[in-house]
């Protein structure tokens, strides 16, 4: 069934976010929705068109996991902040920079590439801090900084599954640029980690959901949403096995291409149950602080905006407790956008009820 599709199929696999951005109906998601009420539907579209824009921006100011940190990080250890010239990457709303300010910085330097750089200098006015902040519009790549070199740099960088939208490769760029020796990089530890649960049902609604639609096959879809993450809020009840590492970054050390990795994991089953699918999520850490200051966005945690990044299986994995699944993941930056990321995960189940080897491909777009 769908054999007409087939003849695009490579196509379609080099499509990323920058080929569809405001193309809503290339999301397979869209599709499944649309048989509910137009509102959700319109809804969906609403939210999707608004990515950077104010929903966005309200989310995260909402997030009070990841403002608080920041907040807390900057006025509990304001010996960081004050006197000294900080550099903001991607202020958004200029939040950040009006923290530092409050703190005591000499200077802060807020680089907004978006309209928003706009409101960020109405926002920094209206709080009067116009004497200490100043808002600038470009790419930060592309800006020059009326400040040879900085003391600090800060920015909220993170992306759905830690990656996304390589915001990172800025950070980096501006610390190569501009940071002074011995500056420090806020913040300056990210650690990604995976583990697996159990999603029976969440599965059978948006995946086996294309091998019948209203009585017809559509599961040449099913194969393409196989491949797109899920990015949502996972219930700790559902978790089946531990968390294991995959990789940390030093921000203040790190090189661009060290973002790109394959790191190996072994998953131990903590009760007899089934698997379907693999779960990332990532912690961040200021290590610089008095006292060690951070947060985790992982199913065990409070919940923030980032959630969870949710990888069906194509095979259901009936597990025992203390059996172990073990694999690789392969992270890289997608070469036609490298604001998209492509996942590799092979993984391996030699179990009493399951023996399996498998290879899969996914893309965050």
């Amino acid at each position: 069934m769908c054999d007409a599709a087939d003849s695009t199929t490579d196509a379609a696999d080099d499509t990323t976010s920058a080929d569809y951005y405001f193309d809503s109906y290339s999301h397979f998601g869209i599709h499944e929705v649309s048989i509910l009420p137009r509102l959700v539907l319109y809804d969906y579209i609403f939210v999707r068109c608004l990515i950077g824009g104010l929903y966005l921006l309200q989310e995260m100011l909402k997030d009070v996991v990841r403002t608080k940190t920041y907040q807390n990080v900057i006025y509990q250890n304001k010996f960081l902040i004050k006197d000294k010239v900080v550099l903001d990457v991607g202020a958004g709303t200029g939040i950040l920079s009006l923290f530092c300010a409050k703190a005591g910085a000499k200077h802060v330097y807020a680089v907004e590439c978006s309209q928003m750089a706009d409101m960020a200098k109405e926002i920094v006015k209206a709080n009067g801090f116009s004497d200490v902040i100043t808002v600038l519009k470009g790419k930060i790549e592309e800006i020059e900084l009326p400040t040879p070199k900085v003391d600090v740099i800060i920015s909220e960088w993170m992306g759905y599954f830690l990656l996304f939208e390589n915001m990172l490769d800025s950070v980096l760029y501006a610390r190569n640029k501009w940071l002074v020796d011995g500056g420090i990089v806020l913040p300056d530890k990210a650690s990604l980690f995976l583990t697996a649960i159990e999603d029976s049902e969440y599965k059978e609604d948006k995946i086996e959901f294309w091998n019948s639609v209203y009585g017809f096959d559509m599961s040449c879809i099913k194969k393409k949403a196989m491949m797109e993450p899920l990015v949502d809020t996972v219930d700790q009840k559902q978790i089946v096995t531990d968390s294991r590492l995959l990789k940390t970054m030093d921000i203040s050390k790190m090189s661009s291409g060290d973002a790109s990795f394959t790191a190996p994991f072994k998953l131990v089953a903590q009760r007899n149950d089934y698997i379907h699918a693999l779960v990332a999520y990532f912690d961040v850490s200021f290590t610089m602080c008095h006292k060690l200051l951070g947060f985790s966005t992982g199913p065990k945690s409070r919940a923030t905006h980032w959630k969870q990044t949710v990888m069906y299986l194509e095979d259901v994995l009936t597990i025992c407790e203390g059996e172990t699944i073990t694999g690789s993941m392969s992270v890289s930056y997608n070469k036609k956008n490298p604001r998209d990321v492509d996942i590799k995960l092979s993984y391996s189940l030699d179990g009493q009820h399951s023996k399996i080897s498998r290879t899969q491909h996914y893309k965050m777009r």
